[in-house]
């Protein structure tokens, strides 16, 4: 059925494309809730979790950068999502970066955008995700950032995240920190694990006054190979990361290398720089998230995104030690019908193997 639909999208540019999707979704949850539910209604016992003080009813959720301003979290309930992370968001409202900044590679199933995390600013998505949130067994993550401004650093930066934090937590599920998008003019983040830690020390202050204990993921990038060969990296950020307290990680964030493309080097360096998300990171990621299972014991959670396009690439992720992933690149490529396949994939590889529950899987090859 999405085919059709994807060869006249892939006629039109990238972000001029999801554009138009969005704003169909938009009209659709609005217009056919109905139609919706009968399209995509797919539930299965065996999927249910309860992560982080939540229900959710299946492990397939959307990440973030699809639905930046949270204006599409009712048509990926209704699509079939166990739940959702909006944003990045940002304490200022962002223009983002100049056109063209978002590029396919279908050659790779790959996407590489550098949109400069164009959001509408705390302020007014705090509205939006207060009509939302609450709603029982359909989890709300929101993905905060520094706001786009090379002016905004040191204790600014940090300033800046707080007050993201403090607008929207109220009203998540959970919040996840995207330390690892370079958005500053000397392409730093807070992946530095002595950054890390002033930011985790003043989050974890804001959260003591919230009033109630919010869970809080970090979100990482992806290593440069599958098998990498770990210097102190990784370890200190999980170090200093659960020695605030954090309650999980997301692995991970786009890549800023070209590794492992079969697209030709003439369209990568006309395309320049940006984040490589889709099937070029699928390894990558898998290995990261194995990695965070076998340091962390299993004892906190971890959501899997990068390059996840099939059921088999979400049991992979699953038994590598993800207890929920999200798709992204996936749904450009396959359509939100892939919601409900990889879910009823999920269910058909948990039988085959004799396994009554998803919990049963996590982390299975990880060990």
């Amino acid at each position: 059925m999405y085919a059709p639909l994807r060869s006249l999208l892939f006629l039109l540019g990238a972000e001029t494309a999801h554009g138009v999707a969005a704003t169909a979704a938009r009209v659709a949850q609005r217009a056919t809730p109905f139609l919706l539910d009968s399209m995509f209604e797919f539930a299965h016992p065996s999927l249910h979790q309860e992560i982080l003080g939540k229900t959710f009813t299946n492990p397939v959720g959307l990440a973030a950068g699809f639905d930046k301003n949270a204006r599409l979290i009712p048509f990926f309930k209704k699509a079939g999502c166990g739940f959702v992370e909006v944003g990045s968001i940002s304490a200022q409202k962002a223009k983002g970066n100049k056109r063209p900044r978002a590029f396919r590679l279908p050659e790779d199933e790959a996407l590489i955008n550098r949109m400069g995390l164009n959001n509408d600013g705390a302020d007014a998505i705090r509205g939006r995700l207060k009509r939302f949130s609450g709603q029982i067994a359909f989890p709300i993550g929101v993905n905060i950032v520094k706001t786009h401004d090379p002016k905004i650093n040191g204790s600014e930066a940090i300033e800046d995240f707080c007050y993201s934090f403090r607008t929207l937590a109220p009203y998540a599920d959970y919040i996840a920190l995207n330390v690892s998008c370079p958005n500053t003019a000397e392409g730093k983040t807070f992946e530095d694990p002595n950054s890390l830690d002033d930011l985790l020390t003043a989050i974890m202050a804001e959260r003591a006054t919230l009033g109630r204990k919010v869970p809080i993921l970090v979100k990482m990038s992806p290593p440069p190979t599958e098998k990498f060969v770990l210097d102190s990296f990784y370890d200190e950020l999980i170090m200093v990361s659960l020695g605030h307290g954090v309650n999980g990680f997301i692995a991970t964030n786009t890549a800023s290398d070209r590794g492992g493309l079969v697209t030709s080097d003439a369209k990568i360096e006309k395309i320049g720089n940006g984040g490589l998300s889709g099937r070029p990171i699928r390894a990558r990621s898998n290995g990261l998230v194995k990695y965070l299972y076998k340091k962390t014991s299993g004892k906190v959670p971890i959501i899997g995104v990068g390059g996840i396009s099939s059921a088999e690439d979400a049991y992979e992720r699953i038994k590598a030690g993800a207890s929920l992933i999200q798709l992204y690149t996936g749904l450009v490529y396959e359509g939100p019908g892939l919601i409900r396949t990889i879910k009823e994939g999920l269910v058909r590889l948990l039988e085959e193997e004799g396994h009554s529950s998803i919990k049963k899987v996590v982390g299975l090859e990880a060990q």
